[in-house]
């Protein structure tokens, strides 16, 4: 009977760390999506919405301001992996 309450703890922590994995998968998955996001947003379409606003401010003869540049610092370098100084 020794041998049942072994393999149950075991069993146990295998469920438990699998779960954690898949968990731990996840949350690195999401946070990759979420940077690519964020850099496709700051690269690419704010300066197309900033274009587009001039212009709209052109046809209505409102004065702006030229846009601001986006300065978007990728912290993580072009693989994804953190870079140690």
């Amino acid at each position: 009977m020794h041998w049942i309450g072994m393999f149950t703890a075991v069993a146990t922590a295998a469920v438990q760390f699998v779960l954690f994995l898949r968990w731990l998968h996840r949350r690195m998955r999401d946070d990759e999506i979420n940077r690519a996001f964020i850099r496709d947003l700051a690269l690419i379409h704010i300066p197309h919405i900033y274009g587009a606003l001039q212009s709209i401010c052109e046809q209505q003869g409102i004065t702006v301001r030229a846009a601001p540049a986006v300065r978007f610092v990728d912290l993580h370098g072009a693989n994804g992996s953190r870079r140690r100084s």
